[in-house]
């Protein structure tokens, strides 16, 4: 008997990562951009980008500091998660697309295991915090 999928399973099951460089396909459903600036010769045109949240992406100050530094990845992480903190409805919106629809967060980073679309993914797959009353 197979187990009954979490949130987490089907959440996480429609949040696809992609870099803006690869073309876009059918299957990545809602592509959303989640970097502050738009990636370097990539035409608006061509990109197929349904949304782009800037809110969402790491400051300026978080981008530059990091400089895709694997040994800062972790601290990079923590200070995003804490950046993302600061927008609930924008997170939970996402989330919320997630849980209906295949949804894709579309980078400009080369590193495709240490990048801001990596941290949103796995705070976007996790549960719903419970709401307070």
């Amino acid at each position: 008997m197979r187990p009954i999928p979490t949130w987490k399973d089907m959440a996480a099951s429609n949040i696809a990562l992609k870099r803006a460089y690869e073309a876009p396909a059918a299957e990545d459903g809602m592509r959303i951009l989640i970097d502050r600036l738009w990636p370097r010769g990539v035409k608006k045109a061509e990109a197929a980008i349904d949304r782009w949240p800037k809110e969402l992406a790491p400051s300026a100050e978080l981008r530059r500091w990091f400089g895709h530094k694997p040994e800062r990845w972790p601290e990079f992480r923590r200070r995003y998660r804490a950046e993302l903190e600061r927008h609930p409805d924008l997170v939970e919106e996402l989330r919320a697309s997630a849980g209906r629809q295949r949804v894709t967060l579309v980078y400009g980073a080369k590193d495709e295991a240490r990048n801001d679309a990596v941290v949103l993914r796995e705070l976007l797959a996790e549960p719903r915090p419970p709401r307070s009353r």
